[in-house]
């Protein structure tokens, strides 16, 4: 099955393909010819998840999904949130000035509890389908490792002495919030594509 992740994000398309396997061909923005910026205007992941999956598929016609991911600090009040790619004012997806700030704002904290928040938004025959994945955690007071991407050498995993990026992919893959959205869109693509 051939399905459209609306993303140009190498790390996210490598990681959702390391997930899925080879059930399912997906392709990016890039390989349908998609070069623009869509837009990520709402105030929810569920939002930007859902604008881009509809951008995608009312232009192309192509059965597609896309996810918005967000990093959610309990002392933060939630954020950064939907804002968690763009959280140093200015910057666009800089993670080092990202953590940076992170790192600032939490500096007199002792609660570092937060959470990662992945909602997958798919498009399929025209239907809307929404799954959401969650993995609890906290922030710690430095970064630690060098694999992954993000937020990934601050937050370390319930359950886990060590950070995202220390843990590398094939842990990270088993237990993120991101593959456990996946789980649930890979469950329901087999199960929708037995029926047709």
């Amino acid at each position: 099955m051939k399905i459209v992740f609306a993303t140009n994000n190498k790390n996210k398309l490598h990681e959702i393909r390391e997930i899925l396997g080879n059930n399912f061909e997906i392709v990016s923005l890039n390989d349908i010819g998609c070069h623009e910026d869509i837009p990520e205007t709402g105030n929810t992941l569920e939002e930007n998840a859902l604008q881009k999956a509809r951008y995608v598929y009312d232009k192309y016609h192509i059965d597609c999904f896309a996810d918005d991911t967000g990093l959610e600090v309990e002392a933060l009040g939630g954020a950064p949130g939907v804002h968690s790619a763009r959280y140093a004012e200015g910057t666009d997806h800089d993670s080092e000035a990202n953590m940076r700030k992170l790192l600032y704002e939490l500096r007199y904290d002792k609660n570092r509890k937060a959470q990662f928040r992945t909602v997958i938004a798919l498009i399929l025959h025209g239907e809307l389908h929404e799954f959401e994945g969650l993995v609890r955690g906290k922030i710690g007071t430095e970064k630690h490792g060098t694999e992954g991407f993000g937020y990934d050498p601050l937050f370390i995993p319930e359950g886990y002495d060590e950070s995202f990026a220390e843990l590398g992919d094939d842990v990270k893959n088993k237990i993120s919030h991101r593959a456990r959205a996946v789980r649930k869109l890979a469950d329901y693509l087999v199960k929708s594509h037995l029926k047709t």
